[in-house]
């Protein structure tokens, strides 16, 4: 019977596969493009670094499907909470899989998501063996071990890499060079050691104590262990926190609104995760600790200390602090005289705790305290819509979160509360009405003086404060080729926000066909409509008023495959945006092109563009170097190219080489300020090598 089960999915394998084997397909495999195609999320600069590199962890130690838990499973985004019980119930019944096509045959698993699915799983039984060599060895052998260099430079010269027209002129004290390096080996559930550095354009590369740079402006390093008895994870350095649906600590990429409307709805407890990008602010530089209590119960403890960037002011017109800052500086730049001067002048204290339990795949239940303490307090401008803003040293927030799975229903929430007493609450569910239909209900709502300040929960503001609103999401699977994706989310802010000048309102609306008839061809259109209060200035009034203004998007994309060597992507997308009588518009027409040749990978793309005002600047993700996630902004009009070259030199050594170039027709100055860049060119270049240790 084994042996007939066995022949049976082979030759399923075998058609699906159409001659080709698995190895094969997955060495095509394109994880930039499963981002860009899973978390379409294209309207705003969204740094993607760790989600890329979860990911990207994920499809070199893929997961076992034999093995894996129901959280493991969710943190996929991929499978939704009916797929995943179909799938546990089906191993259960009929034993472990064994071979990936299997899943064909379990109920709600469409061709489209075992194609999704694929890259980042295993039915591989060797893939659970406890390893028990020494730390050192497995750290010395493990082939996730590698460095990366990267160099990159924009060739226009800035005014700040200019020569001074007079003494008293400003900037940058370093070169227009930046530098990347980079190390790590990891093996997930077990170690993780690495560290990263970077010198941004403008800065300087010296070892000066004093003015706190040491080589390179910003370093970052971790060493993580986890499984070690009854210590789930420990880890000293830089790190993250992720717990519930990340509505006090939400670690890396807060994944929203987008083309995937169900499965992302819900967020999946991952405790500690190290902090590998390089954003400078907003991760925790210290350590922390799970421990597990019994089978049921988890506890972390965490501390932290970090030096952030600030512009600390003293006297003036308050009264409330001597010296104080209005908020922390994320750009991490360190390039003039007032950007070094406010380099790590104020220090933030985080202390505080999780508790977890677990008592089975279907139920979770946690705890979560913690407190934040300045060395100066914050204290915001005193515009409007900065009347509820945290002002202070001292912060404390706790909250409780939960989940539970019943039936075809995953129902999550979390709520908090800080220490002026204001509540954030945020909870759904997600369900599948029928084998092709799925659902999702998300309700938040963030009084507007709650404060937390690593939050990244469901929400259409950046932040959780001053937010309510309700989100639906559904998928429909209407065959193996055709599935729309469509959501609608009404919101509602109750205070004043920066550049609206009274409560407001707002709401939007995504619709998307996606047709997939095989392997080479993937086709889909999408329609989103946003309807945001926001100030007008009025010219018989001395003050602004309030309208509505109207943004629509379109965008039809195609991709196919001619062949192993060759793949291309058209895409073009257009927007609209009214206000009152105010009518603007913006398209862009783009055309990639990839070539697989060997060891060698060619990639490039031509863009058109013109866009009216800010609100119709088109974003589109580019190929870029390995663990750069590009999505610059058109605007204007103009046209932009590159040519991206991947070669792969030996079995441990990739080498990268990316030029790029933006024309503008409307303009003969490029940027502001010191970045202006005289002249309608602006040219980047990078390179990057990657060698595996082992």
């Amino acid at each position: 019977m084994k042996r007939a089960r066995v022949f049976i999915l082979a030759l399923t394998a075998l058609l699906l596969c159409e001659g080709k084997t698995l190895a094969q397909k997955e060495e095509q495999f394109d994880l930039e493009l499963f981002i860009e195609e899973l978390f379409n999320l294209q309207d705003e600069d969204i740094n993607y670094e760790d989600l890329y590199e979860t990911l990207l962890t994920l499809y070199q130690n893929p997961l076992n499907l034999n093995t894996a838990n129901t959280y493991e499973l969710q943190s996929l985004y991929i499978l939704s909470s009916v797929q995943i019980q179909n799938l546990q119930n089906y191993i259960l019944e009929k034993g472990k899989l064994i071979t990936l096509y299997e899943l064909q045959v379990i109920e709600g698993f469409d061709f489209a998501t075992i194609e999704r699915l694929k890259p980042f799983v295993t039915v591989d039984s060797k893939d659970a063996l406890v390893d028990d060599r020494p730390l050192l060895q497995r750290i010395l052998e493990e082939r996730n071990n590698y460095l990366i260099s990267r160099y990159e430079r924009i060739l226009n010269q800035k005014k700040g890499n200019s020569p001074k027209e007079s003494p008293d002129d400003s900037r940058y004290a370093g070169s227009a060079d930046k530098f990347y390096l980079r190390y790590r080996v990891s093996k997930p559930n077990d170690f993780s050691i690495g560290f990263t550095t970077e010198k941004d354009a403008g800065e300087q590369l010296h070892w000066n104590p004093k003015s706190k740079t040491y080589f390179s402006d910003f370093w970052s390093a971790h060493f993580m262990l986890e499984n070690q008895g009854k210590w789930q994870k420990l880890i000293v350095g830089d790190y993250q926190l992720q717990f519930g649906q990340g509505l006090i600590f939400g670690a890396g990429f807060g994944v929203g609104k987008g083309s995937e409307t169900v499965n992302t709805a819900n967020r999946v407890t991952l405790g500690i995760k190290p902090y590998t990008s390089v954003l400078e602010g907003g991760f925790l530089r210290g350590a922390a600790a799970s421990y597990t209590l019994n089978k049921k119960l988890t506890a972390t403890t965490f501390i932290s200390y970090l030096k952030q960037d600030a512009n600390v002011q003293t006297g003036g017109n308050n009264e409330d602090f001597e010296s104080y800052f209005s908020s922390i500086q994320l750009t991490g730049m360190h390039r003039t005289p007032t950007e070094l001067a406010n380099k790590k002048q104020v220090g933030e204290t985080v202390l505080g705790m999780n508790l977890n339990y677990r008592p089975n795949d279907r139920t979770e239940a946690g705890f979560i305290a913690s407190t934040n303490h300045f060395s100066t307090p914050i204290l915001r401008s005193d515009k409007h819509y900065n009347k509820f803003e945290f002002k202070g040293q001292s912060n404390l927030n706790m909250g409780v979160y939960g989940k539970y799975q019943w039936k075809h229903f995953l129902l999550f929430g979390e709520s908090a509360i800080s220490k002026s007493g204001a509540i954030g609450a945020v909870g759904g569910f997600t369900t599948s009405l029928t084998p092709r239909v799925e659902f999702a209900m998300v309700l938040r709502s963030y009084q507007k003086n709650f404060h937390t300040f690593r939050g990244t929960s469901f929400a259409e503001g950046s932040r959780n404060i001053n937010e309510k609103g309700v989100y639906w999401g559904i998928k429909y699977t209407l065959n193996r080729k055709f599935y729309l994706t469509a959501y609608y989310d009404t919101y509602h802010f109750p205070w004043l926000r920066f550049r609206v000048d009274a409560p407001s309102n707002g709401h939007d609306y995504l619709l998307r066909l996606n047709y997939n008839p095989g392997s080479r061809i993937k086709l889909y259109g999408q329609f989103r409509r946003e309807f945001k209060d926001t100030n007008v200035s009025s010219e018989t009034l001395n003050n602004n008023i309030i309208a509505s203004g109207r943004k629509d998007q379109y965008l039809i994309n195609l991709e196919y495959a001619s062949g192993i060597r060759f793949s291309f992507k058209s895409r073009v997308q257009f927007s609209e945006y009214r206000l009152i009588t105010e009518k603007t518009m913006g398209y862009a027409f783009i055309q990639d092109a990839v070539y697989k040749n060997g060891d060698w990978v060619f990639s490039a793309r031509m863009a058109l563009f013109d866009t009216e005002g800010s609100q119709n600047r088109q974003y589109a993700y580019e190929r870029d170097v390995l663990y750069a996630f590009s999505i610059p902004a058109y605007s204007g009009r103009g046209i932009r190219n590159y040519l991206l070259v991947h070669y792969k030199a030996f079995r441990k050594m990739d080498l990268w080489a990316r030029i790029a170039r933006t024309t503008y027709y409307d303009r003969n100055e490029i940027g502001t300020g010191l970045e202006t860049i005289n002249g309608n060119k602006r040219t980047e270049v990078k390179f990057q090598v990657r060698y595996k240790l082992n």
